[in-house]
């Protein structure tokens, strides 16, 4: 389980932090988990094509997280560069239909995927879900940011990565990671700032203490996010604490 940071920061446009996205290489299946603006870019700059994209997760459907699923859908209708045969496997609430009709009443049949190209894993509205494909393990947990927000747990090889995508404190979120192995955890708050759908540093601190995680990223960073007080962190969790950057890598 290899994870690598296509984009660590937030809807607000930066030099050094590209909007929020993660490669997750499960051997020959790469998971993307979001896709802001320019995540795709990043992806070709590791030497990836569109063709290699096994699945995508959406977390919910702000700009910062899902605005390049325009040009990959648009990218596959073109005969000459994307030849997949396999479908990619695309993982959202089930409200993405409805979402996905506003995206084609704005873009017409651009943004229609070719038959056979798209396999959806829509997931209800409950409090958890989980799913099982071949030896990849999804658990999902609603979380508190927009109503479709979800967090997500993979299990792969007795390796476990949870994502929270976008979220304030959810007890849902603490339940989804215990005992994992890396928690992907948004920390937009800082510096006087502090919004009930985000996470901050005090946040952090908690959630990985009670989870007993063996490491925390730090990721989705504004530039009042910054620095992030580490210290703060470790008073309360002993394990290892990793402040995202554009295209770290992280074997899990």
């Amino acid at each position: 389980m290899r994870l690598t940071v296509l984009g660590s920061g937030t809807g607000w446009l930066r030099v050094e932090r590209s909007a929020p996205s993660y490669l997750l290489s499960l051997d020959d299946f790469h998971f993307l988990l979001d896709l802001g603006p320019g995540s795709l870019r990043q992806l070709l700059k590791l030497g990836f094509t569109l063709n290699d994209i096994s699945g995508i997760f959406i977390s919910h459907f702000h700009p910062d997280h899902v605005t390049d699923l325009i040009p990959f859908l648009f990218a596959t209708r073109y005969n000459l560069g994307y030849t997949r045969m396999e479908k990619v496997l695309l993982v959202a609430h089930e409200s993405f239909a409805r979402f996905h009709e506003g995206l084609k009443s704005a873009f017409g049949s651009w943004v229609e995927p070719k038959e056979g190209l798209i396999e959806y894993l829509l997931i209800p509205d409950k409090d958890f879900c989980e799913f099982e494909l071949k030896d990849i393990k999804l658990k999902t947990a609603k979380v508190n940011h927009n109503p479709e927000s979800l967090a997500l747990r993979v299990e792969f090889k007795g390796k476990s990565l949870v994502y929270s995508g976008d979220t304030g404190y959810t007890e849902s979120l603490i339940k989804l990671a215990e005992g994992g192995d890396l928690l992907i955890l948004e920390c937009a708050n800082g510096d006087g700032v502090y919004v009930p759908q985000h996470l901050g540093p005090d946040d952090v601190a908690r959630i990985a203490m009670l989870t007993k995680v063996k490491m925390v990223l730090i990721s989705h960073l504004y530039p009042h996010s910054e620095p992030i007080p580490v210290e703060v962190i470790k008073k309360h969790y002993s394990g290892e604490v990793i402040i995202a950057e554009d295209l770290m890598v992280i074997d899990v």
